[in-house]
């Protein structure tokens, strides 16, 4: 192991007792440039400079190669390492002089008494050989150079303010006499020279050395001595002790409060935390707010606790919401400061505060602050300190802070808390746990109490918990335990609120809405004074103020629990009817601008009266789709609060978007809450006619079917001839998907005469219906002939999206009468059109076809494109009858690349899903991919059984299924084609 110094001659010692002689100016400088940034990369150019200071070689770059290496051959156990930023040479703290002289400076820093400090100033200035590299001269290190001096010179100082202290004054006047010698402008060395002198009964030679020290800076640098040496000058005048009497602080002061045990998560929070404080800049200050309950103070002590290594010197403690002077008191006596010379005035102990924390190393963490002005009061002077703030204010006043604000768990650390907290049943009784941290909104006081109160009661069932919790009406009483309470936690943010911001506070509590678009934020409150209302409530933690949604509009969300609290207070005059039925009406226009791919008719109802003005009305619904995608919460929401009548109306207009999207999932749920709601048979049979249509949407045709004709007898019964056409023509979908065409035909029919018979346009989706029934009985001509009407129909309305829609058929049934080019030029018309409208699953649809389309025709690149893009729309949109299909032809185009053993396992999952669903041309012809697969990894058994199958399933009349054969097959032969992306 080497031993390098610096802090004199330059000097190696490998191995130990053997000095090793440089050869060289060069590969010395070069140790030289290394050492003096130990650890830390050097850029290539500033080693050149070094080394070349006038003009570098034109082979410096082989030069320094060969300087190293003859380095690290003269020097056992050199570590230089090379990377993009340059060369880093490694050292042990032990192994070079400046680390081990800077380490027991940061000793003596950090002692507890005078006599210690001294001793480890001492050992470090003991380890100085002479001026730093002493010898050789390297014009890029002169700064360096300079800086390491003025270091020494400092620690010199403060060794000598110890040994004063210490009371070691007679043996310091030699050695300060010749360091004033060599630097006669040094105001401190001369104050403690003073002090010196004048402690050892030599008040005239004190007098003396002020004397020569101001008529040196007047005669040099035309100024006055500085303060401290004005100070010492006149206590020496009045023959007083120069060194006040105060005693020195005990270093290092810890007043953390434990960390606790069962500390859960959090764990980007802390990441943050303790690189914004630990950074060294400055003094950082770190602002943690958030809303009560959120686990400010814990988290804040966690985080102090993992910084300590980082503040050697201590960590502060202060609890605030009492008097600043008292507080500042408390901490002036916790550093050393006697009650007699704690100062009367606040401003005076602020300052005396800042003193004591002078070029130490301190945390200070300053636990629920209240206004910026005692922050600022708080906060040392001097780089190496930093603070951390807990605040239930965001304290926006408080300049160049740092502000992290402190939301709720997440969902896994919720769980575990709770489980740490409660034990292991809180697994065993998973989704009960679940409904408790829902309840507990996931912020860690209110789980804490629940965690207490099923650690008091071990038999109290969770489920049990749960039900409790989950009565809104009762929650903030169940969530109290011992000398916990969510609902106080809460009031102490309340009760500082001012009238205008209390009244706005209960009004935003009891709104049926939960995360609100700052003009309904407005209107709800009603008056001049709502923006400052609201700044007020954001600046307590107890409203979120978010980012502009897509609308650009700003946001606003009050959480569970604080929402609760606020609706326990008096009712408040506001503008809650205003907001409702402006959403409402929000909601018929944003719909009214989207294609209604919806196969439903819409719900008559009167024209909705829109109470906002039209410039915000316009701005709001520029692009409909992100308004609804803003409001679909709060809409949601509303659905579940609303008569079952007026949920239906406002769901009517969502469910354009929610399908159009593939939202099915809510969709399903917000049905089930209307049919749960509906006091009268013609809402319950609209919403269960809903719920059918989404069965048929997941592929779960025989559930889906049944509905649809159960629905339609009640439709027919009470003469809703038109929901009930509606209602028909899916149902005739639905039975092509059960391979019933004859059925399918049949009841397409009776929903053509029951458009006819009610007046009302005939749907394009009972043309759509036909024509595919059509076509699995083998009747192409006629199939084409209804698509060609329904192209024309829709050609008429100038609709882009009805146009591709119908292109889509027109495509296929041309196809099967053999006009290719006709097929292909209507396909992909219907796909650019679609690409224009916010139809996804028609998109899908018609890119499924392009596939088979482009498939049939030998394009086969083209089609292995197609199926693709529409497998991952219909993915996104949770149709899964579309996405197998895509699957299916994906796994096709593989087997026709030799990868048949990776295409077997994905269509026997494809095989059981179609199976499931009752889709027989579809299982069939999921078979007959099979069988190929089978063939070409040499499987003749299996193939042969697939194949059998899949022939039991085939409809000789099936002209569609024809065709999807055809291109199946097409994709299994043998191609040169790219390889296709891998199914996910």
């Amino acid at each position: 192991m080497a031993h390098f110094g610096v802090l004199g001659p330059l000097a190696v010692e490998a191995p130990p007792g053997h000095w090793v002689a440089l050869r060289g100016d060069r590969q010395r400088t070069l140790l030289a440039v290394l050492l003096l940034n130990a650890n830390q990369h050097v850029h290539v150019d500033v080693l050149v400079e070094a080394l070349w200071p006038e003009r570098p070689p034109k082979s410096y770059a082989s030069n320094l190669h060969t300087y190293l290496s003859r380095l690290r051959e003269r020097v056992d156990g050199l570590r230089v390492g090379h990377g993009p930023l340059g060369y880093r040479l490694r050292v042990e703290p032990g192994e070079l002089d400046l680390l081990v002289f800077r380490a027991a400076v940061a000793d003596g820093q950090r002692a507890g008494d005078a006599v210690a400090a001294s001793g480890h100033y001492r050992r470090a200035l003991g380890l100085w050989r002479g001026p730093v590299l002493a010898g050789l001269h390297v014009p890029l290190l002169d700064a360096d150079v300079a800086r390491l001096e003025s270091e020494r010179l400092a620690v010199f100082e403060d060794c000598v303010d110890a040994e004063l202290t210490a009371g070691r004054h007679g043996e310091l006047t030699g050695e300060l006499q010749a360091m004033i010698t060599e630097h006669p402008l040094r105001e401190r060395l001369a104050a403690q020279l003073m002090i010196a002198l004048h402690r050892a009964g030599r008040q005239g030679d004190s007098l003396e050395i002020y004397r020569r020290l101001r008529t040196t800076l007047i005669e040099e640098l035309g100024v006055e001595p500085g303060a401290e040496a004005r100070r010492v000058h006149a206590a020496v005048l009045r023959g007083e002790d120069p060194v006040p009497r105060m005693p020195p602080p005990v270093w290092p002061v810890c007043q953390l409060p434990p960390d606790i045990a069962d500390f859960t998560g959090r764990e980007a929070e802390l990441a943050e935390l303790t690189s914004v404080l630990g950074n060294g800049d400055g003094v950082p200050v770190a602002v943690l707010s958030g809303e009560p309950g959120a686990g400010k103070s814990t988290l804040a002590i966690r985080a102090a606790h993992r910084l300590r290594a980082r503040f050697p010197d201590g960590q502060l403690y202060v609890p605030l919401g009492r008097d600043i002077g008292e507080v500042l008191a408390d901490l002036l006596r916790a550093l050393g400061v006697p009650g007699p010379a704690v100062p009367d005035d606040v401003r005076a102990r602020a300052a005396v505060f800042r003193g004591r924390l002078a070029d130490r190393r301190v945390l200070v963490v300053l636990d629920d602050a209240v206004d910026p002005e005692h922050v600022r009061a708080l906060l040392p002077g001097t780089p190496g300190c930093a603070v951390l703030v807990t605040s239930r204010q965001r304290l926006s006043g408080l300049a160049g802070a740092h502000r992290l604000a402190l939301g709720p768990l997440s969902g896994d650390e919720a769980a575990e808390l709770l489980n740490r907290l409660a034990g292991a049943r809180v697994t065993r009784e998973r989704a009960d746990a679940g409904r408790i941290i829902a309840a507990c909104a996931r912020l860690p006081l209110a789980l804490r109490i629940a965690g207490s109160r099923l650690t008091i009661r071990p038999h109290l069932r969770l489920g049990e918990l749960a039900d409790r919790l989950e009565d809104e009406v009762r929650r903030l009483d169940e969530l109290t335990v011992s000398d916990l309470a969510v609902r106080s936690s809460i009031a102490l943010s309340h009760e500082g609120l001012r009238p205008p911001a209390r009244r706005a506070f209960g009004l935003l509590g009891r709104c049926r809405l939960t995360d609100l678009p700052a003009w309904a934020v407005t209107t709800l409150i009603g008056t001049p004074d709502a923006d400052e209302a609201v700044e007020e409530l954001v600046e307590a933690s107890l409203l979120e103020a978010r980012g502009p949604d897509a609308t650009g509009e700003g946001r606003y969300r009050m959480h569970d629990l604080v929402r609760l609290y606020a609706a326990e207070g008096p009712a408040e005059e506001g503008g809650s009817a205003t907001v409702l039925a402006a959403t409402v009406a929000l909601a018929g226009a944003a719909a009214a601008r989207l294609p209604r791919t919806l196969p439903m008719p819409a719900v008559a109802h009167e024209p909705l009266p829109q109470p906002l003005p039209g410039a915000l009305v316009s701005r709001l619904l520029e692009r409909p789709e992100d308004w609804f995608a803003a409001e679909r919460a709060n809409l949601m929401r509303l659905i579940g609060s609303l008569d079952a009548r007026e949920a239906l109306l406002l769901l009517d207009k969502l469910s354009v978007y929610l399908y159009l999207h593939g939202h099915y999932a809510d969709m399903r749920t917000a049905y089930e809450t209307v049919l749960a709601a509906a006091a009268d048979r013609a809402t319950a049979v609209l919403a269960e006619a809903h719920l059918a249509l989404l069965r048929h949407a997941r592929g779960h045709y025989f559930e889906a079917a049944t509905a649809y004709r159960s629905c339609a007898k009640e439709l027919e019964a009470s003469g809703d001839r038109r929901t009930h056409a509606w209602v028909a023509a899916n149902l005739a979908h639905c039975l092509i998907g059960l391979g019933r065409a004859e059925e399918a035909l049949h009841t397409a029919a009776e929903a053509r005469e029951l458009f006819t018979v009610d007046g009302q346009p005939e749907a394009h989706l009972v043309r759509a219906a036909e024509s595919a029934a059509l076509l699995r009985l083998g009747r192409v001509a006629d199939a084409h002939d209804v698509d060609r009407l329904a192209l024309a129909a829709a050609r008429a309305t100038d609709d882009p999206h009805r146009i591709g829609v119908a292109l889509h058929g027109f495509a296929w049934s041309s196809l099967l009468t053999g006009a290719d080019e006709e097929a292909a030029s209507a396909i992909a018309e219907s796909v650019t059109l679609l690409r224009g409208t916010p139809a996804r699953s028609a998109l899908a649809k018609s890119l499924r076809t392009l596939g088979a389309i482009c498939a049939a025709t030998g394009a086969r690149a083209r089609a292995t494109a197609a199926f693709s893009e529409a497998r991952e729309l219909a993915r996104d949109l949770d149709e899964r009858p579309r996405e197998l299909s895509c699957t299916r032809a994906i796994a096709a185009g593989w087997i026709g690349e030799g990868r048949a053993a990776e295409a077997i396992p994905v269509l026997r999952a494809c095989l059981e899903e179609f199976r499931s669903m009752g889709s027989r041309s579809a299982t069939g012809l999921t078979w007959l991919v099979l069988s190929r697969a089978c063939e070409a990894v040499g499987d003749p058994a299996s193939a042969r059984e697939a194949a059998e199958e899949a022939e039991s399933l085939t409809d000789p009349r099936d002209a569609s299924a024809a065709l999807v054969r055809r291109a199946l097959v097409a994709l299994t032969e043998p191609g040169n084609e790219p390889r296709p992306s891998s199914l996910r």
